[in-house]
C-alpha cells in the first residue's frame, strides 16, 4: 500500500523551529485565563459535556476560570501550599477540568488518579505521593475511603455530587463559601506540575514528575498530529481564528488524555467533549456527529472496533473530521486504510511516553498541498516532530544505522542544540530509576524500532515484548496487525508460549469479530467450528508473513487484557502462558 502524497516538508520544518520557552509560565494561566480575560469569554466554550441536561452541560471559559478560583481558595483554605500533591481522582467532567486549573494556578501539583483503580492502586499512589487532598466523585469514593487509614498525609477528602456525603467535604457547598477572586502562585516553567505514575513492566509504578514547560513541548506535535488543529497554515503567523473541537475517549488522568488532549485544547482557547460513559464504537460516532468534532485522538483498539461495527459509517452518521491521531500502540495498515477510505482521514500516528510525550509522530495534512506536514508511511511510527532530536540507539548509546532495530531515545538537546522543554523532572523519590532512563544525554523509551533511510521509525515492540521463537526474533505487532484483517477477527494479541524443544511457539489470543462470535456461539460442533477458524487464521498469517511467524496455538478470548489507556497487557498473557507451562511439567 502507497503512503500519502503530502509534500515533504519535514527537514523545512525542523531547520525552522526553534523553543520559547519564558522562564515563568503556568499551565493554567495559558490554558484560561488568557481566554477568561478576553471579550468573549462568557460565550467562548471551553469544556462541553455529553448526555448532560440543558444548562449543565457547558463551561464557558468564564465560569472555568471563577470556579477554578473558588476551588483554589477552598483548597488553600484546607492547607494546601505550593508544591503540595492535590490528587484528581475523576472521570471526564466539567469539575475535572475546574480541577486541574485550580491547582497549576495555586503553584500545586495535579496527581491524576483513573477512577478504574482498585483500593491497592490508590493506596500505593497516594501514599508515596503524600497527596495532602484528594477529589473525588462517587465512582472512586468508595475505594478512596477504603484506603484512606494506610494513607497518612491525606488530610481531606472533597466529594464531588453523590459522594459529596461520604466525603469531609461537599464540593459545591466548599465552592460557594469562597471568593471568586484568586491571586494566582507565579510559577517557573520548570516548577513540577503534574505527577503521572506510569506503571513498567517490573516493580512498583513509578511517579513521573511533570513539570510545565512540558506543556509548550508538547504543542508542536500536537499540532502536527491534528493537521494544525484547524489553523490556516498558509496564513501569517497569529492570524485566523480555528473553529476546532476536540474529542478523545481517553481519560483525562492519564498523559494520553490530559497532555494530548484536554490540555492542547484548552490551551488554543476550543471546547472539548467531556463523556465518561464506556467506549463504544457508536458512542463514539454518535457523539462526533452530536457535537460537530474535528478533532480526535482514538487508540488503534478503538478503531478496530469502529472497524468492524461499521465498515461504512458516512452512510450512516455526519461527520467533520479533519484529524485523527492515534497512539498506544501500532495502527497498522488495516485501519489505516479505513481511516482513509471510510472517515476521508489520513490518520497520524504518534508516540511518545509520560516522561517524553509526543517526540515522534506524522503530519499527513490530509494529502493536500501544504507548507507543513509529511507524507504518512501506513505501519511507520512516523519522523521525529519539530523540536526533538529522536534517534534509534543501542546497547551504548551509539546511534544504529538505518535498517538495525534500537532502542527509541530522545536526545536533551534539539537539533540547534538547545534544551528540549518536553523532558520530565525524573521520578518521584527514585533518583536510581531517574538515572538509570538515561544513558548519556540520551532518554531511553524501552520501545524497540528501526529507522529507514527517509527517517521514519517502524515500531518493533516493547523490548520485553519481543522474544525468540525456534531461533527467530518475534515482534508481536506484525502479527497482530495481519490477524485483524481476518474479517473474524476484531483484535488480537501476540505472545510466547514455552516450547520445551524450540524455547517458545508463537500463540495468538483472538477476539473473535461480532457476526464471527455470533456463529460461534450458534455452532452444533463448537469444536469443529475452532479448528476450521483457527486453520483459516493459520493460513492466512502465513500467506502474508514469514513462515515462522504464523501462530502454531490461537486461543479465542472475550476481551484482552488491557491497560486503562487502551494499550494490551501482553505480559498479563505471557505470565498465564509462563504458568500453564509449569503446570504442564508438574503433571
Amino acid at each position: 500500500m502507497g503512503h500519502s502524497h503530502a509534500r515533504d516538508n519535514h527537514a523545512a520544518l525542523h531547520a525552522g523551529f526553534g523553543w520559547q520557552v519564558p522562564a515563568s509560565f503556568n499551565i493554567a494561566q495559558v490554558c484560561c485565563t488568557r481566554w477568561a480575560q478576553g471579550p468573549d469569554a462568557r460565550t467562548r466554550i471551553a469544556v462541553r459535556a455529553h448526555g448532560q441536561g440543558a444548562g449543565s452541560d457547558t463551561l464557558s471559559y468564564a465560569q472555568l476560570q471563577q470556579r477554578a478560583n473558588r476551588l483554589s481558595n477552598l483548597l488553600a483554605a484546607l492547607g494546601v501550599r505550593r508544591g503540595d500533591r492535590v490528587a484528581i481522582v475523576l472521570p471526564q467532567r466539567l469539575e475535572t477540568a475546574v480541577a486541574y486549573m485550580a491547582v497549576f494556578q495555586m503553584g500545586a501539583v495535579a496527581m491524576p488518579l483513573s477512577m478504574l483503580f482498585g483500593p491497592e492502586a490508590l493506596q500505593y499512589r497516594l501514599h508515596d505521593s503524600e497527596a495532602a487532598v484528594a477529589i473525588c466523585d462517587e465512582s472512586s469514593v468508595a475505594s478512596l475511603l477504603s484506603v484512606r487509614q494506610d494513607c497518612p498525609a491525606l488530610r481531606t477528602l472533597v466529594g464531588l455530587g453523590a459522594a459529596a456525603l461520604r466525603a469531609d467535604l461537599d464540593f459545591e457547598v466548599g465552592l460557594a463559601a469562597q471568593e471568586a477572586a484568586f491571586t494566582p502562585v507565579r510559577t517557573r516553567a520548570e516548577d513540577p506540575a503534574v505527577l503521572i505514575y506510569t506503571s513498567g513492566t517490573t516493580g512498583a509504578p513509578k511517579g513521573a514528575l511533570v513539570p510545565h514547560r512540558a506543556l509548550i513541548g508538547n504543542l508542536p506535535g500536537f499540532v502536527c498530529s491534528q493537521n494544525w488543529f484547524g489553523f490556516d497554515p498558509e496564513g501569517e503567523a497569529g492570524a485566523g481564528e480555528s473553529e476546532a473541537v476536540f474529542w478523545s475517549p481517553a481519560d483525562w488522568a492519564w498523559t494520553g488524555g490530559l497532555m494530548d488532549a484536554l490540555l492542547p485544547t484548552l490551551y488554543f482557547g476550543r471546547p472539548i467533549i467531556a463523556c465518561s460513559a464506556r467506549f463504544s464504537p457508536e458512542l463514539a460516532f454518535t457523539l462526533m456527529q452530536q457535537h460537530g468534532v474535528t478533532h480526535t485522538f482514538l487508540f488503534p483498539t478503538a478503531l478496530k472496533a469502529m472497524m468492524k461495527a461499521f465498515p461504512r459509517p458516512r452512510a450512516q452518521f455526519r461527520l467533520r473530521l479533519a484529524a485523527i491521531m492515534s497512539a498506544g500502540e501500532a495502527v497498522g495498515d488495516a485501519v489505516y486504510a479505513y481511516c482513509r477510505d471510510e472517515l476521508g482521514v489520513i490518520v497520524n500516528e504518534m508516540f511518545g511516553q509520560t516522561e517524553i510525550n509526543y517526540i515522534v509522530g506524522n503530519c499527513a495534512m490530509n494529502h493536500g498541498p501544504s507548507r507543513v506536514g509529511w507524507p504518512a508511511r501506513p505501519g511507520s511510527m512516523g519522523r521525529p516532530y519539530p523540536g526533538h532530536r529522536v534517534a534509534v540507539i543501542d546497547d551504548d548509546g551509539n546511534e544504529c544505522p538505518p535498517g538495525v532495530p534500537g532502542d527509541v531515545a530522545l536526545h536533551r538537546l534539539d537539533v540547534h542544540g538547545n534544551p528540549d522543554p518536553i523532558f520530565f523532572l525524573g521520578y518521584w523519590k527514585r533518583d536510581d530509576a531517574t538515572a538509570a532512563k538515561f544513558t548519556g544525554d540520551w532518554c531511553r523509551t524501552g520501545d524497540l524500532a528501526v529507522r529507514d533511510a527517509d527517517g521514519y521509525l517502524w515500531y518493533q515492540g516493547r523490548a520485553d515484548d519481543v522474544f525468540k521463537a525456534a531461533g527467530y526474533r518475534i515482534g508481536p505487532g506484525e502479527i497482530e496487525n495481519c490477524l485483524v484483517k481476518h474479517p473474524a477477527v476484531a483484535n488480537a494479541a501476540v505472545v510466547p508460549k514455552p516450547d520445551p524443544e524450540r524455547g517458545a511457539l508463537v500463540k495468538a489470543y483472538v477476539v473473535l469479530a461480532p457476526q464471527a462470535q455470533t456463529e460461534r456461539e450458534g455452532a452444533p460442533d463448537r469444536a469443529a467450528w475452532d479448528e476450521r477458524l483457527i486453520a483459516q487464521l493459520q493460513s492466512h498469517v502465513r500467506g502474508q508473513l514469514a513462515p515462522y511467524e504464523y501462530p502454531k496455538d490461537i486461543e479465542f478470548i472475550d476481551q484482552l487484557p488491557m491497560t486503562t489507556t487502551g494499550k494490551v497487557q501482553r505480559r498479563v498473557l505471557r505470565l498465564q502462558e509462563e504458568e500453564r507451562a509449569r503446570a504442564r511439567q508438574s503433571a
